[in-house]
C-alpha cells in the first residue's frame, strides 16, 4: 500500500511543528508541499529527514516554494517547468518508487481580467504542454498541489456568491478539464463522497466553522495509478488545530 497526499501549509516557517506532528500521526509515503515561502538556505531538511523523509525542495522568499517529502529515495528531479520560464518557485517533480510525482502550486489568479489571472492561464497552459511530455514517458504519475481551481459548482460552497470570480471561471475550469484530458483522473471524485466537502477555507468570518469552503486542492492519477486507487480523503484535522493553515491535507491510498 502506498499513500500519496498533498497539502498547502501557508509557510513551513510556521507550520513545520504541525507538518511533523501530522506525518507521525499519518505516515504516508509522499507528501507534496506547498506555499513553503522559504528560501532554499532556510528549508528545515535536518528536522524534515529525522522524521524518517527524502526530501527535494525548491523555494523563494515570502511566497511559494513547493517540496516533495518521502520515505522513499526521490530521483530525476526537476525544478519549474522546463517549457515555461518564471522566477516563481511553483512546480517540483521528482520519481518515487517508479511513480513520476508533480507537486504543483498553480497560481491564484487574483480576478478575471487581471494581469495575474493572464499569467494563471498561461502557466496552466504551459504545465498541460509539460505535462503531455511527462505522460509519454512515465505511464505512473500523479500530479499533487493547490490547483486554485474549484472543478465544479458542487466544490464550492455558494456557487451564486462566486460567480465571475478566479478559481470558479469558465476558462480555468476547462484548463482543469484540459488537464483531465491527458488521460488523468480526479482520485477524490472516483469514490461516493459526502456534500460540501472540502479542502480550503477562508481565515475571515469564521470560514471555516461554517464551512464556507472550497475544493481546490487535488490529486489526479495517470490510468495504472487511478486503477490502484482504493481511497481519496481530505483530512480536516489540522485545519482544526492552532494557527492552522487555511488549506487541509487530501490524501489517496494505491494498493
Amino acid at each position: 500500500m502506498l499513500k500519496l497526499a498533498t497539502w498547502n501549509v501557508n509557510s513551513l516557517k510556521v507550520r513545520l511543528p504541525q507538518v511533523l506532528q501530522w506525518l507521525a500521526e499519518n505516515p504516508v509515503d509522499v507528501l507534496a508541499l506547498q506555499e513553503t515561502k522559504l528560501t532554499d538556505d532556510k528549508f528545515p531538511a535536518a528536522e524534515i529527514e529525522a522524521a524518517g523523509y527524502h526530501v527535494v525542495f525548491s523555494g523563494q522568499k515570502t511566497y511559494n516554494g513547493v517540496a516533495i517529502l518521502s520515505r522513499h529515495p526521490i530521483t530525476d528531479v526537476v525544478r519549474n517547468n522546463p517549457l515555461y520560464e518564471d522566477p516563481q518557485q511553483r512546480i517540483i517533480a521528482g520519481t518515487i518508487e517508479g511513480i513520476r510525482i508533480v507537486c504543483a502550486y498553480i497560481p491564484n489568479g487574483q480576478a478575471p481580467d487581471t494581469e495575474k489571472y493572464e499569467y494563471k492561464l498561461k502557466w496552466l497552459d504551459a504545465l498541460h504542454d509539460w505535462l503531455q511530455s511527462e505522460r509519454r514517458q512515465h505511464s505512473k504519475l500523479a500530479l499533487m498541489g493547490d490547483y486554485n481551481i474549484a472543478p465544479e459548482d458542487r466544490d464550492v460552497h455558494d456557487p451564486a456568491a462566486w460567480v465571475g470570480q478566479n478559481l470558479v471561471s469558465p476558462p480555468e475550469r476547462a484548463a482543469f478539464v484540459r488537464l483531465l484530458g491527458l488521460e488523468l483522473v480526479d482520485a477524490f471524485r472516483m469514490f461516493e463522497q459526502p456534500e460540501k466537502l472540502f479542502s480550503w477555507w477562508d481565515y475571515r468570518q469564521m470560514g471555516f466553522r461554517l464551512n464556507r469552503g472550497m475544493r481546490i486542492d487535488h490529486i489526479l492519477l495517470s490510468p495504472p495509478l487511478a486503477a490502484q486507487c482504493t481511497a481519496c480523503v481530505i483530512d480536516k484535522v489540522p485545519r482544526k488545530w492552532e494557527q492552522p493553515s487555511d488549506h487541509a491535507p487530501v490524501i489517496a491510498t494505491l494498493e
